[in-house]
């Protein structure tokens, strides 16, 4: 006998696992929909030029952003 055998468990799934089961079993479109939607908010193409001027535009930070009386420098 093998020592995999041993060590077998039973076959398990969670009830997560089986909701998630029966739930695209009763809607087929399901996946479908899922990937148009993420399809719709954050599947997009960047245009590498447009990132590079937004980065070259940025003011740079004081270092305590949430001081608001001013400093005797």
């Amino acid at each position: 006998m093998p020592i995999a055998n041993i060590f077998r468990r039973p076959h398990y799934t969670s009830d997560t696992t089986d909701f998630i089961a029966q739930l695209k079993q009763a809607q087929p479109g399901l996946d479908q929909a899922q990937r148009q939607g993420r399809a719709l908010l954050w599947d997009k193409n960047l245009d590498r030029e447009q990132q590079a001027e937004f980065g070259a535009g940025r003011v740079p930070q004081k270092p305590y952003v949430y001081q608001t009386a001013p400093t005797g420098d």
